[in-house]
């Protein structure tokens, strides 16, 4: 297996005529992580992944796998691995495929047995092409970017198109390769879909960078507040509003807008006794939402 390598976006812009489809973009992606590349529809993120993989020149700016662009890899599949906007001739088997890219790759044709193992897509081989269902086209686009064995995956929307136990499996599986060392980047326009899954979080809006940073820092930065609870629960209510904040009664607590600590604090001074107390932490999908709706937001904590 080729080692992970740091991918580097260094002040990235492409622009077409007047239009900035992605303008000064700086951010890195780390070995050993899985990393979500995220923003809505139209935001840049094919084209930034594109200008990584060569396929489109960047204005300006360097992306780079290792220190290196991608046209001056020796064996790009051995580096890179990648799944973007993956056609297929509807009229080749899966098998059959993988062989015509092995083959002009240079890769040993037992990589083909050999990924297609790996993605669970053994029993459909042999079928044309044109009667996969999205999800197993999904799966037959994995395994093409697998067949070098590469250090790198860059893989734009791959959960699209499966169903809930296809889901599972690729959050697992991109798990496991991250766990080996390799670099993982994720593209995706709903966070629902990678949460699961990622480590950190690259979102992008409009072409421009709106935070960089791990996704526990971005749920933290979204929070709003602690969710808190007590045998006595009108006592706590009432010493929550006492010292002026909000306290609203759900089904799993009270919820209130401020942190944890300062509740712990607040409740032992006014002598109520507390069954739970935890962040609430239900702020992420709207703080996600809240950066790519306004572009000239930036979260705390991970902006650039």
């Amino acid at each position: 297996m080729t080692q992970g390598q740091t991918l580097v976006f260094d002040g990235v812009t492409k622009r077409f005529g007047d239009v900035a489809a992605v303008e000064g973009l700086d951010f890195t992606v780390e070995p050993g992580r899985v990393t979500g590349f995220l923003g809505p529809n139209g935001a840049g993120k094919t084209t930034t992944l594109r200008m990584l993989l060569g396929l489109v020149a960047a204005t300006s700016g360097r992306a780079t796998i290792g220190g290196t662009t991608y046209r001056d890899l020796a064996q790009p599949m051995h580096v890179v691995g990648a799944s973007l906007e993956a056609a297929f001739h509807p009229g080749r088997s899966g098998r059959a495929h993988l062989a015509v890219v092995a083959a002009a790759a240079g890769i040993p044709s037992s990589r083909v047995t050999a990924v297609l193992a790996q993605t669970g897509m053994t029993p459909y081989a042999d079928r044309r092409v044109g009667g996969y269902s999205l999800g197993m086209k999904q799966r037959l686009g994995l395994a093409t970017a697998l067949l070098g064995d590469p250090g790198v995956l860059v893989l734009d929307e791959p959960i699209n198109g499966l169903d809930p136990e296809g889901i599972r499996w690729i959050r697992s599986f991109l798990r496991e390769l991250a766990d080996d060392g390799r670099t993982i980047l994720v593209s995706s326009h709903l966070l629902s879909e990678v949460r699961q899954t990622v480590d950190d979080v690259v979102v992008i809006a409009k072409g421009k960078l709106r935070y960089v940073g791990s996704l526990a820092d971005l749920d933290r930065a979204g929070s709003t507040g602690a969710v808190v609870d007590s045998p006595d629960r009108a006592a706590l209510v009432a010493a929550l509003t006492a010292a002026g904040h909000e306290a609203r009664v759900t089904s799993d607590g009270v919820r209130v807008d401020i942190p944890p600590l300062d509740v712990g604090r607040l409740t032992l001074a006014a002598g109520v006794p507390l069954s739970a107390l935890a962040s609430a932490g239900s702020g992420l999908e709207e703080e996600f939402l809240a950066l790519v709706a306004d572009p000239d937001r930036a979260s705390e904590g991970g902006a650039r």
